[in-house]
């Protein structure tokens, strides 16, 4: 066995088998759905197609598995994802912001991901080309990149494994995963060509699940 022995070889050897291992596997999906949707008047996993929307969007772009955190009215939620292959955690303590619901997620990543693709229930003009984008430049252990529209940070994100752990330790509040992101800067993937990014927070804003764009 490898670790009968200390063998400094070996073990760069089977770091470099990690790697190799690594890039034939892929990216897991992470949608966060959990919040009241208080300023929307409904929980927004339960506004029109939304949720079924995130995940298809996550699992096209080539995430799997797709994993969906749920909260607020999780029953309402879940029954509608009865026909999807789809993995759901409920956030016990989504109500303390989004920290929480990213914590659970990432607890429920499997230790074959490489990375996590993480984006937001309330993005409907995000599309499977802006995951590709992300994607394209990268989905490993040591990835850390987000989405930007018009040089304005947003979602998705790909975190990748190695920095799951300082994520975990870092989020507290609705600040998800900001404040590791101001520790390590991210690379910013520019995709205001092909959605706005904007989250969806009042009922006004949302028209037949599309963001309305002046």
């Amino acid at each position: 066995m490898w670790h009968v022995l200390p063998n400094p070889q070996g073990d760069q050897a089977r770091r470099l088998d990690d790697v190799k291992s690594y890039a034939d596997r892929s990216p897991a999906g992470l949608l966060l759905a959990a919040g009241a949707g208080r300023r929307m008047g409904t929980p927004k996993a339960l506004v029109d197609d939304w949720l079924v929307r995130g995940i298809d969007i996550l699992a096209v772009a080539g995430c799997s598995p797709v994993i969906v955190v749920l909260g607020a009215a999780h029953q309402q939620a879940r029954a509608l994802l009865e026909s999807r292959h789809v993995t759901v955690v409920v956030a016990t303590g989504w109500s303390e912001g989004l920290s929480a619901s990213l914590r659970a997620g990432i607890l429920a990543l499997p230790a074959s991901a490489p990375a996590a693709v993480v984006t937001l229930v309330d993005l409907p003009d995000v599309t499977t080309s802006v995951v590709r984008r992300l994607l394209d430049k990268g989905a490993g252990p040591a990835t850390l990149s987000r989405a930007t529209y018009d040089s304005r940070p947003g979602h998705p994100v790909v975190l990748g494994r190695t920095h799951w752990p300082g994520i975990l330790a870092a989020a507290h509040g609705d600040l998800g995963a900001r404040a590791y992101f101001d520790q390590h800067a991210p690379a910013l993937v520019e995709c205001a060509d092909l959605a706005s990014g904007q989250d969806v927070d009042w009922p006004a804003e949302a028209i037949s699940g599309e963001v309305q764009r002046a």
